[in-house]
C-alpha cells in the first residue's frame, strides 16, 4: 500500500440518502479542500460551504470539517464533504476530486488501515470497527463498541507486559550466571507465570463468549422425512419460513434461518430428509444436508414420536449414527409429543442429549431454545465484554499452550533456556492479536474485508 496518496471514498452506503459522504485522508487533503470549497476550514469547526467543479460551478452545498493530522481518525490530514446523498451529486463531486494529481480511490478497509500503521488503532481496535457496522444484535454492538474502546487491547496489552518482565529476569539470570539468581527454585516466577495463565484463562473465557457473539452457532435439523423438521424450523425461527405438509420429501433443498437467542446468534439449516433418492434432484438435495451435517456446530436429530419408543440415536438409526462425524455433539428430538403420552423433558441417554417436544403445538420449544445456548456455553450478561475472532481465539490458545509448556519446563524439566523460549512464543501469540507482531498477508486479509470507505 502505497500511503504516500492521499486517497478518497464514499464512507455513506451507496444508493439515494438524505445526507452522503466524501473523505479524503492524505497530505493532500487540504488541497483538495482549497480548490473544491474555494478555502481551508478552520480545523474541527463544521462549515457550510459550496462545492465546487473544475469551472467554478455549485455542484452541492454542505458542511465541510478539516482534521489536521496527526489528531485525525487516520493520522493523517483528513477532509469530510457532507452533501446531499444522491448517487450523481457523489459521483460527480468525487470525479472533481480525482481530477487532482496524487489522488486515488481508496482501497477496501484502507483508512482503517492507515489508522493502524499511523497508531491510532491496534488491529484488535481496527477490526471492531468492521464488528460493529456488522453487528446483528444490541449485545454484539455494545461488544463492538467495548473492543473500539480497548476492552480486549487492554487486557492483551498487560499480559504482554508481564511476560516481557518475565522473559527480562528470565533472561538476565541465565546470561549472568554469576550473580547467583536461583529463580528456578525461588517460587517467584512459578508464582507470576500461574498468574499470568489464570489471568489469559479468563480472557480465552471472555474471548469464546465474544467468539460465539460475533460467529454465532451452526445447528442443522437432520433425520428422516416427515419427521418434523420443517415445522421446527418455523418454530425456533417465529414465522413460516419453510413449507410444511404431511408429503414425505417436501423440503428438497436446504433452508436457512438466522435467528437470536438471547442475543446469541443462531443460524438454523433445514435438510431435506434423509433416505433414499427417488429422482435426482432428491439426491442432489441429500448431498447437500450431509454436507451441511459435516459442518455443524450441533445436529438436532429428528425423531418422530409417534413411529419410535427408542430413545438411542445407534437403536433408531443406526445407519446415520455410522456416517456421522464422531466429534459432532447430537441433540435427539423426540418431536410430535402432542400425538403421544409423552411429557415435555430434558434428559442424558448414553451421552447425548434427549429433547420432547412438539414443533408444531410449540410445547417444549423454549427448553430446546435454553437447551442450545447452555450447550454452547452461552451467557446473555455481556458487560464489559468484548467481540472476538476465530485468529483470536487461535492465538490465544497458541499462547495458552506456550505458557503451559514453559510451565512444564520451570517445574519438571528445570530448563531456564527452554522456559524462556516458550515464553517467548507466547508473547508473539499475543502481539498478533493487537498487530504488534503479525504479517503483510495477514493485514491484507484483514483490511479487504472492510467497506470501501472505512
Amino acid at each position: 500500500m502505497n500511503t504516500t496518496d492521499t486517497i478518497v471514498a464514499q464512507a455513506t452506503p451507496p444508493g439515494r440518502g438524505g445526507v452522503g459522504i466524501l473523505r479524503v485522508s492524505g497530505p493532500k487533503a487540504a488541497q483538495v479542500a482549497e480548490v473544491v470549497l474555494g478555502k481551508l476550514p478552520k480545523p474541527r469547526y463544521a462549515d457550510y460551504l459550496p462545492f465546487c467543479d473544475v469551472d467554478g460551478r455549485i455542484l452541492d452545498q454542505g458542511i465541510a470539517i478539516y482534521f489536521p493530522g496527526p489528531n485525525s481518525f487516520t493520522g493523517e490530514d483528513v477532509l469530510e464533504l457532507q452533501g446531499h446523498g444522491g448517487p450523481v451529486i457523489l459521483d460527480l463531486l468525487l470525479k472533481r476530486i480525482l481530477t487532482l494529481p496524487g489522488m486515488r480511490i481508496a482501497n477496501p478497509g484502507e483508512f482503517s488501515e492507515r489508522a493502524f500503521l499511523n497508531d491510532k488503532l491496534d488491529l484488535a481496535q481496527a477490526e471492531a470497527i468492521a464488528d460493529l457496522i456488522d453487528a446483528s444484535s444490541e449485545q454484539a454492538a455494545r461488544s463492538a463498541m467495548n473492543s473500539l474502546q480497548g476492552a480486549f487491547s487492554t487486557q492483551v496489552h498487560q499480559m504482554v507486559e508481564v511476560l516481557t518482565h518475565l522473559r527480562i529476569y528470565v533472561e538476565a539470570a541465565i546470561d549472568f550466571p554469576d550473580e547467583e539468581i536461583d529463580f528456578l527454585s525461588d517460587g517467584k516466577i512459578e508464582a507470576k507465570l500461574d498468574e499470568v495463565m489464570a489471568e489469559l484463562e479468563r480472557v480465552r473465557s471472555q474471548a469464546r463468549q465474544g467468539s460465539l457473539l460475533r460467529e454465532g452457532m451452526k445447528v442443522v435439523i437432520a433425520g428422516r422425512p416427515n419427521a418434523g423438521k420443517s415445522s421446527l424450523l418455523n418454530a425456533l425461527a417465529g414465522r413460516e419460513a419453510a413449507i410444511v405438509t404431511d408429503i414425505a420429501g417436501t423440503t428438497r433443498d436446504v433452508l436457512r434461518e438466522h435467528i437470536h437467542i438471547d442475543g446469541m446468534p443462531l443460524h438454523i439449516i433445514d435438510t431435506a430428509g434423509l433416505r433414499e433418492a427417488s429422482d435426482e434432484v432428491e439426491r442432489i438435495g441429500i448431498e447437500r444436508a450431509w454436507q451441511e451435517i459435516e459442518q455443524a456446530d450441533r445436529v438436532l436429530f429428528m425423531v418422530d414420536s409417534t413411529t419410535t419408543n427408542a430413545v438411542e440415536p445407534v437403536e433408531i438409526w443406526p445407519e446415520f449414527m455410522a456416517r456421522l462425524p464422531k466429534s459432532l455433539p447430537i441433540t435427539v428430538v423426540r418431536n410430535k409429543i402432542d400425538m403421544t403420552d409423552e411429557e415435555t423433558s430434558i434428559a442424558e441417554v448414553s451421552g447425548y442429549s434427549l429433547v420432547r417436544l412438539s414443533a408444531r403445538s410449540g410445547e417444549g420449544i423454549d427448553l430446546l431454545r435454553d437447551h442450545l445456548k447452555e450447550t454452547m456455553g452461552f451467557s446473555s450478561n455481556t458487560e464489559g465484554g468484548f467481540l472476538a475472532r476465530r485468529r483470536h481465539l487461535q492465538a490465544l490458545n497458541t499462547a495458552a499452550e506456550h505458557l503451559q509448556q514453559g510451565h512444564e519446563q520451570l517445574v519438571v524439566a528445570r530448563s531456564g533456556e527452554l522456559l524462556a523460549e516458550e515464553l517467548r512464543l507466547a508473547q508473539q501469540a499475543l502481539s498478533e492479536i493487537t498487530g504488534e507482531f503479525t504479517s503483510d498477508d495477514l493485514l491484507g486479509r484483514i483490511f479487504s474485508s472492510f467497506c470501501i470507505g472505512k
